[in-house]
């Protein structure tokens, strides 16, 4: 880093206030071209990335370690999840949610994307219809539709700087033929944590109208004070019954490569007919996963601690840069995950503000439309980097847009 953006950093860290000095170096650019990186290999080499969801940090130390010690043994055949690792689990689940829940009730996958296709395959027949809320995680939209599914996409609302549930609009699009609600929360791209009552009031409806929950819960640990994480599924039994709860370890130690992930299914008859919906075709999870899964629960919390609070730094930059140099430009409210909406419809961009972005200031950024059409005129910004590349990006686009 220059002397000038140490200085600016230093000057950015003594405002944002961090409680305590940070063990891990979080500005430390490490180089992923060649390493295989989706994120740094896509464009060319004098594009930012700031698009697909993985962060630009190193996994926690423990996590590396464990990764080294299980290859160094040198032997990779077939695995099961260690029982250590559901336990890991189980008791996270009942420190964090006080949620009771048992070892048959977890089932591992190699990835949340696959549980989702998991859940349309199972829940939903051929013809019947999944219910979805654009502006949200394009799996959610495409996927159903690809396996002879029919999409019900009642829209997010906008209201001041986030996005809200319109209740009457969700419970009016309900058909018959509705099987299967899928939940997004925290949500991406949008950044909201659902309060206890918007949950309440989707489950009553859903429950009103007979509708399975499959609730993709992967940003739960990337939680910003003052807000808090509640699992739909904890809200009643009879709500726990009907809901497919997916969580995973992947964006909290930032280990998605390793796809390692989990369904928590309480109803039986939902746990057999997932089985029999997978059977054949979904593979165990990789013996690395499971490592650094497990290696994680256990002993990366110091390691999550402090990336909460980098993220939360960078998040607060970001906030004063958009507001303070970018007008026009607008950034909803981030209560989790490391993902910001960003309003572009006033900037007089001529056609897509990704496009524009990536051509013009030479940054990556994930296309609002992506999202759903709710998403045209929006990007996504990834801020799980180096403050000083997160900086320099937002300069680029700065400029850029003075150029325009």
């Amino acid at each position: 880093m220059s002397r000038k953006k140490t200085r600016d950093f230093c000057k950015t860290a003594s405002v944002i206030g961090y409680s305590q000095p940070m063990k891990y170096d979080f500005d430390r650019l490490i180089e992923r071209r060649n390493t295989d990186s989706i994120k740094w290999t896509l464009y060319a080499e004098d594009v930012i990335p700031l698009w697909v969801a993985d962060m630009d940090f190193p996994s926690a130390e423990p996590i590396v370690r464990a990764l080294t010690d299980r290859a160094r043994h040198g032997v990779f055949g077939y695995s099961l999840p260690p029982k250590a690792l559901t336990l890991a689990l189980i008791q996270r689940l009942k420190e964090l949610y006080g949620w009771s829940v048992a070892e048959p009730e977890v089932i591992f996958l190699p990835g949340i994307v696959t549980g989702l296709n998991i859940a349309f395959q199972a829940y939903v027949e051929r013809g019947e219809a999944v219910l979805a809320q654009p502006p949200v995680y394009f799996h959610f939209l495409r996927d159903p539709v690809q396996h002879g599914r029919v999409l019900i996409d009642p829209p997010l609302v906008r209201s001041k700087d986030s996005w809200e549930i319109d209740f009457d609009l969700f419970e009016r699009s309900i058909t018959p033929s509705t099987k299967l609600f899928v939940l997004c929360n925290p949500h991406n791209p949008v950044g909201r944590v659902f309060s206890r009552q918007e949950l309440e009031r989707i489950a009553e409806i859903c429950l009103r109208h007979g509708l399975i929950i499959c609730s993709d819960e992967i940003h739960c640990d990337l939680v910003f004070p003052p807000y808090r994480h509640i699992p739909i599924a904890t809200l009643a039994p009879e709500i726990d019954d009907r809901t497919v709860t997916l969580m995973a370890p992947s964006k909290t130690y930032n280990i998605a490569g390793l796809g390692c992930g989990y369904a928590v299914i309480r109803n039986r008859r939902l746990r057999d007919r997932w089985k029999e919906a997978s059977s054949g075709i979904v593979p165990h999870v990789n013996i690395m996963g499971h490592v650094a899964a497990l290696a994680g629960l256990t002993e990366g919390q110091d390691w999550l601690d402090q990336v909460i609070e980098y993220l939360k730094g960078n998040r607060d930059f970001l906030y004063e840069y958009v507001g303070g140099k970018i007008p026009f430009m607008t950034m909803n409210r981030v209560e989790a995950t490391y993902l910001a909406w960003l309003d572009c419809q006033k900037l007089g961009i001529v056609g897509n503000p990704a496009v524009f972005f990536r051509s013009e200031a030479r940054v990556a950024l994930s296309d609002g439309l992506e999202f759903g059409k709710p998403g045209e005129g929006f990007v996504r910004l990834n801020f799980a980097c180096p403050r000083h590349v997160l900086s320099e990006a937002l300069d680029r686009m700065k400029h850029a847009l003075e150029k325009c």
